[in-house]
């Protein structure tokens, strides 16, 4: 008896409580509460007490205060008492105790239990400081993060075991109050699931809101599963996409978790066969971009993790247009190489290509090109083989951030040509087209091609058309480009293709179009030695400006062939270049134009000069004195006809001459006859 009130009256010193002695020899009961010992506000809370067999009454008494009696009734049980508490308050926190009684004896006091009332005080943060995934048997550092001051922050795990951790937090006034909890061994035969909480020190029993919970994956040594993403892991921003995880049948939870992230998703595993977990992700934000693994739970334990999948976010940056081109061409023989150029104006620090929206090749570093003021990467596929076809975006992006990309550019489809024969490819509206004229080119074989492709060079794309048969036997396309613009100039090249070969035939000829009035500038152009000469002779037409000229196209009206383009030179205050032509015959007889045009835009051009119309003559007659001196200094060839010509002037003037001293002498011979006469 002594024994038993000296214990109870310690415990009593100890809790700072007063509780009241009983007296008996009945065994203690046991107390426990439903649903637990932590609880939220507004929960409804049970106590059990159980007793044994005869007790006529039971008392629940919290921090040593009488709270409740029930008396039994002998239709219920008489092993157990239950007192209930709905809707729960900070007020209901504490510790209970409770005891029974006989007619004739009275119990000793349960073990005190705890009732804990959660939900007073704003929750806490709980990170990983490390990597939410850990091998078996290590460790691994908690971070608990409160906006309470002077709160004891506290560290509770689920499971049986329920073990928790309590510390004093560190504050300043640059930050909220903080404690690091160093967990562990953590094994892989269990889950960490873990949450914080902080608490007034006069009030232990009434705690903050719970912490977001926090699960740390302990790597086990089942087979780990496989991860992927739909409908790739390349995603424009905003898109709806899933990732699925896929492991042991027996597998009872799938965890998600993105490297470098303080956090991880789970969820239950499907019921159905293959047992795959679905991560569904609404619309893609710059925040899901990264490098993810997931692995599973079972009650044999932790899997390895998966693979790492690393999902890209498309279409973050939007400042300039990105342009991916093929050069020479995108359509390049068997065995030889093609260099594809990804340019844009923004300064990005890396450019990647893309295949089938994969990742095909190494990022570059971008360089400047004074030149275009862009910047530009140069990837290049040497020898070119049936792995190097399919359609390429490319896309840039900044080092600090290598999974946020630009918006792509458009698609560039590469494709291998054969020796079969080639095309031809012609406009029929010239070479030269003034702004909004329409433009139709017209592909065109003797071998029957199933369809054409026209590709412009530094374009981003192959148009296709099936072909069309004449009654000449001829297979042939039109090409209809809309009307004439800046976008519409370039050099053009077609193909021709059987629809049971993914190969394109050899390559037409190069056909230039160039787009009129894009220079502020009309060039002038004028004929020497005169716009009429015969046929033998040289002409120079002289195309000038006194505007910068790069280059001067010179073409002839109703010509199929294709402009003459000769570099200027600056000489005379003026920017000019000669086009030479000797021996000219009546077929360069025509009306010529001249343009101009700047290196930085090769196919567009001025206003054109005035028409100058060139008259060559089969006659033999000359048509005047200058064009015979131009033409006696030229070419060596007419010397015989030039020096002929010559002898037969100088008899005419010496005949002039010796007409004139006759006519001189007859005139004086008649003066003086009239002079004697007057005499």
């Amino acid at each position: 008896m002594t024994f038993t009130f000296t214990a109870l009256l310690c415990l009593g010193l100890t809790l700072s409580l007063w509780i009241p002695v009983l007296t008996g020899s009945l065994p203690k009961p046991i107390l426990r509460v439903q649903p637990d010992s932590v609880v939220s506000m507004g929960t409804t809370v049970t106590f059990i007490c159980e007793e044994t067999i005869g007790a006529k009454e039971s008392d629940l008494y919290r921090n040593g205060n009488l709270q409740r009696t029930v008396l039994k009734n002998h239709q219920k049980s008489a092993e157990k008492t239950e007192f209930s508490f709905s809707n729960v308050g900070h007020h209901n926190a504490g510790q209970y105790q409770c005891s029974y009684r006989t007619h004739t004896k009275s119990s000793d006091y349960s073990e005190p239990l705890e009732l804990v009332v959660t939900g007073d005080y704003w929750k806490p943060s709980l990170s990983a400081q490390t990597n939410p995934v850990v091998t078996s048997g290590g460790y691994v550092t908690l971070k608990c993060e409160s906006s309470q001051d002077n709160h004891t922050l506290i560290l509770t795990v689920e499971g049986p075991q329920k073990p928790s951790w309590r510390q004093e937090p560190e504050c300043s006034y640059t930050q909220k109050c903080h404690a690091l909890f160093d967990v562990g061994p953590l094994t892989s035969n269990q889950r960490w699931i873990f949450r914080c909480y902080s608490y007034e020190k006069n009030t232990p029993q009434v705690w903050s809101a719970p912490s977001e919970p926090l699960e740390i994956l302990v790597s086990g040594k089942l087979q780990k599963p496989t991860i992927k993403a739909e409908p790739g892991s390349l995603i424009p921003y905003g898109r709806a996409m899933t990732i699925w995880c896929q492991g042991d049948l027996d597998a009872e939870i799938y965890f998600l978790y993105k490297e470098g992230s303080h956090n991880t998703q789970s969820t239950q595993t499907l019921q159905q066969p293959g047992n795959k977990a679905k991560f569904f992700i609404r619309s893609v934000a710059q925040r899901h971009a990264g490098q993810y693994r997931c692995c599973c739970y079972s009650s044999a334990g932790w899997s390895e993790p998966s693979d790492t999948l690393e999902l890209v976010v498309t279409g973050i940056y939007n400042y300039y247009a990105l342009v991916l081109s093929g050069l020479p061409s995108p359509v390049v023989p068997e065995g030889g190489n093609v260099t594809l150029h990804c340019t844009s104006h923004n300064r990005y620090d890396k450019f990647i290509l893309t295949k089938e929206d994969q990742k095909f090749t190494n990022s570059l570093d971008t360089e400047f090109i004074s030149s275009t003021r862009q910047y530009q990467a140069t990837f290049v596929m040497r020898p070119m083989t049936p792995n190097y076809t399919g359609t390429f975006r490319c896309y840039g992006y900044y080092k600090r951030k290598p999974q946020l990309w630009s918006v792509p550019s458009e698609l560039l489809k590469v494709l291998i040509s054969g020796p079969s024969g080639k095309p031809s490819l012609l406009s029929h509206q010239g070479h030269i087209l003034d702004p909004g004229m329409s433009l139709t080119l017209q592909c065109y074989s003797d071998t029957k091609y199933d369809k054409f492709a026209l590709y412009k060079e530094g374009g981003a794309d192959i148009m296709e058309s099936f072909s069309q048969w004449t009654k000449a036997g001829l297979s042939m396309a039109n090409f209809t480009l809309g009307y004439g613009s800046h976008s519409t100039g370039g050099q053009y090249r077609c193909y021709g293709a059987h629809n049971l070969s993914s190969e394109l035939s050899a390559s037409s000829d190069p056909l230039d179009i160039l787009i009129t009035g894009h220079l502020p500038d009309t060039p002038s152009l004028s004929v020497m030695p005169n716009s009429t000469v015969h046929s033998g002779e040289n002409v120079t037409l002289m195309c000038w400006s006194m505007y910068s000229v790069d280059t001067f196209i010179l073409s002839k009206e109703g010509s199929g062939q294709p402009p003459l383009r000769l570099k200027s030179k600056f000489q005379d205050q003026q920017y000019q270049s000669e086009f030479s032509m000797s021996a000219v015959t009546s077929k360069l007889s025509g009306t010529y134009r001249c343009y101009g045009s700047r290196d930085s835009s090769l196919y567009l051009l001025s206003f054109a000069s005035a028409p100058v119309e060139l008259i060559v003559s089969e006659s033999n007659e000359a048509s005047s004195w200058p064009a015979k001196r131009f033409i006696t200094t030229a070419t060596p060839e007419n010397q015989d006809h030039t020096m002929e010509n010559l002898i037969r002037m100088g008899m005419a003037v010496l005949v002039l001459i010796v007409l004139s001293i006759l006519a001189a002498e007859a005139w004086q011979s008649h003066r003086q006859t009239h002079h004697a006469a007057g005499k």
